[in-house]
């Protein structure tokens, strides 16, 4: 990726309403809590995963799920056409075919009464596949295809770990649903998403996990060769395997999301240093309850959601890390308690709490950057190498894209 301007051109704006705060200088600005992104550790994570897939011999496939911003999706491919993402909902395939994106894979195992949104996707010249793993969905799809006239690309998905849905590598239905997709024109490959990883605390256990989704997903297509099926795609990736993953044979595409931001929970697992976080929330001093060791903020859980990933990582970070408004960690400062909008700050440890004045603003690291994202319309873009007095400049407002 070669040098860019501090914010380049951006893609075109998903369909949210742009709060007035878009219109805001510095961090001192908006009302509070409101979301920040460090656009300079954006690229940063985004070139890392990019030169990494490259290596491995895999088209990238990134899922914009963690940010569902066409403008940050656009840093994942600046100055080329736009690349190959995933999503996890039809709205974000809507905006994002808006924003000129034509090859997208819909990761979520597909509802009929979807279909008729996929098809005239489809019918706008959009390549958009489905994901499934049951014959009654293999049906819903053959059928839909046959009505509409054209071809629902489907990739069957394959169960890796116990993690959620899909079918393993040997069950006796695979070959079955396989035929079913491929009589009605519909069979694109095979999809594996190695969930337990988010569980893998060490970087030995990180490197088995990726090497198991990338077999799972092998054995399958193979099986499914051997049945005369052709298989064109063999998917995998999960944001701590694609960190991981050390020989891909097999395998035609990578696929993570939370990467572009990162979070504590990948921080606690080593997939990333805390440097690398890019998301962070700001809010404000409230309050102080010293006779219970307390610094209360506007930031709670709708600020933060609820997630509370870490509690099982060795180091518990609560509802996150604490920052300046400059993004330097405040020492041993966490948030450790929430309610719906009142954030409580506490000192790890029994250190004595920071002298925090009622109006200070700071920033919180999230535990889980799509949850976190999620309770906000857009992101207030800054840049870390940009040296300012005063609070950091604002660069510019990106929305996101929500529901659907």
């Amino acid at each position: 990726m070669g040098p860019v301007s501090p914010v380049s051109p951006a893609a075109p704006a998903s369909p949210v309403r742009t709060p007035a705060s878009a219109a805001a200088r510095t961090l001192a600005d908006p009302d509070t809590p409101f979301a920040v992104i460090d656009v300079h550790r954006v690229r940063r994570n985004v070139e890392r995963l990019a030169a990494r897939a490259q290596r491995l011999g895999v088209t990238l496939r990134p899922h914009v799920k963690t940010a569902k911003s066409l403008e940050i999706a656009a840093l994942l491919h600046e100055g080329a056409p736009p690349c190959p993402v995933t999503v996890s909902t039809l709205a974000e395939a809507e905006a994002f075919a808006d924003g000129g994106y034509t090859d997208i894979t819909y990761a979520v195992g597909i509802d009929p009464h979807k279909l008729p949104r996929v098809v005239a996707l489809l019918r706008r010249g959009v390549t958009l596949r489905v994901l499934l793993d049951s014959a009654e969905q293999a049906d819903f799809v053959a059928e839909a295809s046959r009505r509409a006239g054209l071809p629902v690309p489907a990739q069957i998905e394959i169960d890796c770990d116990g993690h959620r849905g899909g079918l393993r590598p040997d069950a006796p239905a695979l070959a079955e649903i396989g035929r079913v997709l491929h009589e009605a024109g519909c069979l694109d490959g095979v999809l594996a998403h190695a969930g337990e990883s988010y569980f893998a605390r060490t970087a030995e256990e990180q490197r088995l996990a990726a090497g198991n989704e990338r077999d799972s997903a092998v054995a399958a297509a193979e099986r499914l060769r051997a049945a005369g099926l052709p298989v064109a795609t063999v998917s995998v990736g999960s944001t701590p395997t694609a960190h991981a993953a050390e020989d891909l044979t097999g395998v035609t595409e990578l696929r993570a999301g939370n990467y572009v931001f990162f979070d504590l929970v990948m921080a606690g697992l080593g997939v990333c240093r805390l440097d690398d976080l890019a998301l962070s929330v700001v809010v404000t001093v409230i309050g102080h309850r010293p006779e219970l060791g307390w610094i209360l903020t506007d930031g709670g859980w709708m600020a933060m959601s609820r997630d509370r990933g870490t509690a099982a990582q060795a180091q518990d970070q609560g509802y996150g890390l604490v920052a300046d408004l400059d993004g330097n960690p405040v020492p041993g400062l966490v948030m450790t308690a929430a309610s719906q909008e009142h954030g409580t700050l506490t000192a790890r440890d029994g250190a004595p709490l920071p002298d925090l004045p009622i109006g200070t603003r700071l920033r919180v690291l999230p535990n889980h950057a799509c949850a976190t994202a999620a309770q906000h319309h857009g992101y207030h873009v800054v840049d870390s190498t940009s040296a300012t007095a005063g609070a950091p400049v604002v660069q510019a407002f990106w929305s996101r894209v929500s529901g659907w």
